[in-house]
């Protein structure tokens, strides 16, 4: 009993990671507009950047998840 009550929190406390990911993919974009903003002609070389920029940060989120089912079905 107790150990299940400890997997669904720790399950939990492990998904807030997808939070922070949220929160730096909107801090990503944010830049990326405000950079096409202030100079348009440097669109894809600052584009590529942003891409890589969001892949990590989905990776943090993809991470954080795969945490919480192995805590959960582990």
């Amino acid at each position: 009993m107790e150990l299940a009550a400890a997997k669904l929190l720790g399950a939990g406390l492990a998904v807030i990671g997808v939070a922070g990911a949220g929160v730096g993919i909107g801090v990503v974009f944010a830049a990326f507009v405000l950079a096409v903003g202030r100079n348009p002609a440097a669109r894809n070389d600052v584009q590529a950047w942003t891409f890589v920029g969001f892949a990590l940060s989905e990776a943090t989120a993809i991470f954080a998840l795969a945490i919480a089912l192995i805590i959960l079905f582990g």
